[in-house]
């Protein structure tokens, strides 16, 4: 399999509506970690000696929760003539063609999940139901690249 800097995708994919609520969330926590850090400090001799250290720890600490919550806004499903590429919150995996047994989307279930040999499966958080007609068309064009380059491959493990 091809690195994923030189290779040309005919799909990628990823959620909109998360990652708006994602960049959103982070956005509103950065905030309030600044502000809390500005009115720290403003309430007088309440007999707690904080400094500007502290206001600069908050907005650390504030720097890290919004980060942390931009990890939503990773979510990635790539496919190709050189396989499939599912990126999830914390990691990335690579699949070729010959490995991927279909896309199913389980009733009531948030998001798809890219079959496998054995019983094995990979979430596709990059489609989640929530996204409406962005999901379906992302799982119809899915099923199209399955079809040209999946070389009809069954269910049989």
């Amino acid at each position: 399999m091809t690195s994923a800097a030189d290779t040309r995708w005919d799909l990628e994919v990823r959620s909109r509506k998360m990652s708006r609520w994602a960049i959103v969330a982070a956005i509103v926590l950065m905030l309030g970690h600044i502000g809390a850090a500005l009115v720290l400090r403003a309430g007088g001799d309440t007999g707690v000696n904080l400094r500007v250290a502290d206001q600069i720890a908050i907005v650390c600490v504030g720097v890290v929760v919004s980060g942390s919550v931009l990890l939503l806004t990773r979510p990635r499903l790539r496919a190709g003539a050189s396989g499939v590429v599912v990126r999830n919150v914390l990691g990335e995996k690579s699949f070729g063609w010959d490995q991927v047994r279909g896309m199913t989307f389980p009733q009531g279930k948030p998001w798809p999940r890219l079959e496998l040999p054995q019983d094995e499966y990979v979430p596709v958080v990059a489609v989640q139901a929530r996204d409406g007609e962005h999901a379906v068309a992302a799982l119809a064009a899915f099923r199209e690249l399955e079809q040209r380059y999946g070389g009809g491959v069954g269910s049989a493990d």
